[in-house]
């Protein structure tokens, strides 16, 4: 794995995103390819900086600290990042699918670079919330970002017109916060199903 070639990448998608897409839309690629080249490692960073803070550093402020125990942080982190993966997976399925409403040219490989790349930013900038109380906005000014090169993006590696895609990132932006909603919704019906049943067993 070329560590150095993700690094630049990163770099090259974050500073200059207008010239990179069409370097991005032009290379050749497979989807297995650009997950273990490229998604399992950087999508692996905010998930690594969320464990950091979580179980190690604490959450709080004023000398005090709530942490996650290590094992409960643990498998956090593995759901949190297999969650995560699998969102990736998703959502450049919907990214395809929605590619000829907007003008574009469907390509499931185009559709995960396009997912990929863009949410380059978000998951860099999550590495932040190990910086207590600034980590948030950067992480949340990471995820702004990341709807941008989005935007810039889908032109080159969807073929939909300049015009449209504004509409087509908006779209999925809309469906990208249902699925996290819907997901959440889920989990927290799970973990109040596990607490319940903790609690019959401990009677």
């Amino acid at each position: 794995m070329d560590f150095g070639k993700i690094i630049s990448r990163i770099k090259a998608i974050l500073r200059s995103p207008k010239t990179e897409w069409p370097v991005i839309a032009a290379e050749p690629a497979t989807m297995g390819g650009l997950f273990r080249h490229y998604i399992l490692i950087v999508a692996a960073l905010p998930v690594i900086a969320h464990f950091l803070r979580g179980s190690l550093i604490g959450y709080g402020g004023h000398g005090m600290y709530v942490r996650t125990g290590l094992g409960a942080g643990l498998a956090g982190a593995i759901l949190h990042y297999l969650l995560t993966l699998a969102m990736t997976y998703v959502v450049a399925l919907i990214v395809n699918a929605l590619a000829p409403t907007f003008g574009g040219q469907k390509d499931p490989v185009q559709a995960l670079k396009t997912v990929a790349y863009a949410w380059t930013a978000g998951w860099v900038a999550g590495i932040a919330v190990i910086i207590p109380w600034l980590g948030g906005l950067v992480a949340i000014a990471g995820l702004i970002y990341g709807i941008c090169l989005q935007y810039l993006g889908l032109p080159h590696t969807m073929r939909c017109p300049q015009g449209r895609a504004g509409g087509y990132t908006a779209v999925t932006l809309l469906i990208v916060i249902a699925l996290i909603w819907l997901i959440w919704i889920i989990m927290t019906g799970l973990i109040g199903t596990a607490a319940l049943g903790g609690m019959h067993a401990a009677r």
